[in-house]
């Protein structure tokens, strides 16, 4: 039987990088870790190794529009990043629209009354999980 390609999503920030991936079948988002981004290399090899451990078909990178629906500094950052992986996989890589993403994640763990340090621990991947839900919806 073979295995289906699962999705990885991507939440890129300046320090860290939220990792998250499908199941199995592709139905649910799951977080998985979280990546500190000491470099663009270092960070797409950490990448590479999860595609290939986890046997992943296509990257979903959520991109941080302005309020305005704009392209903004940062969502610029995470054009070039993913030019990058793009040049360094060869496998499809998608950007989706991860507006409010993090912050619905820092609400959520509030909510759970986890510490300030924890949250900082957790958000990232649990940001890249809301990026990927919201993508597997869209995409059903």
């Amino acid at each position: 039987m073979h295995k289906k390609q699962r999705i990885l999503a991507l939440d890129v920030g300046t320090k860290r990088i939220g990792v998250a991936i499908t199941d199995e079948l592709g139905y649910t988002a799951q977080p998985l870790m979280v990546i500190s981004k000491e470099g663009d290399e270092k960070a797409i090899e950490e990448i590479k190794k999860i595609v290939i451990k986890y046997n992943v078909g296509k990257i979903v990178i959520g991109l941080p529009f302005t309020l305005r629906d704009r392209i903004g500094k940062m969502a610029e950052r995470v054009l070039r990043f993913a030019d990058k992986l793009k040049s360094s996989l060869e496998i499809p890589i998608v950007t989706w629209d991860e507006s409010f993403t993090t912050i619905e994640a820092e609400d959520i763990l509030i909510k759970a009354d986890l510490s300030r340090k924890r949250r900082r621990e957790i958000k990232d991947k649990i940001a890249a999980s809301f990026i990927l839900e919201s993508y597997l919806r869209e995409n059903r």
